[in-house]
């Protein structure tokens, strides 16, 4: 396992699991990791929270999930559950606060990342 990974599955991301889905390319992890921490779809569910547009903001919390759940990112992935949830019930409350975390824990995530 390379660095980078032995770092993510220390963090408590799912990596055994990941890299059965990846077929153990280590390197198409990487790259498609790259590619998840540049998703408009961050800035897209920000940007929905602060206009309180429901429709939007699940959709762009749903599009994450799926790619959080699949790259086995579980610090994140079981932040953007709490948000999803409720934006398929159509409430907002409190979700702008799980955003923040969400946002905290990417930052983790690139820190992670930079340091490999």
């Amino acid at each position: 396992m390379n660095n980078l990974c032995t770092k993510l599955n220390q963090w408590g991301c799912d990596i055994p699991g990941a890299m059965r889905r990846f077929l153990d390319d280590e390197d198409l992890y990487t790259s498609c990791l790259a590619t998840m921490l540049a998703d408009d779809s961050f800035e897209k569910l920000g940007v929905a929270i602060q206009e309180s547009d429901v429709t939007k903001a699940f959709d762009a919390a749903h599009s994450l999930k799926g790619t959080l759940g699949n790259m086995g990112l579980t610090p994140m992935y079981e932040i953007i559950i709490q948000i999803v949830e409720p934006l398929r019930d159509g409430k907002l409350e409190g979700i702008a606060e799980k955003y923040e975390v969400l946002m905290a824990k990417k930052a983790e995530l690139v820190a992670i990342k930079e340091s490999c």
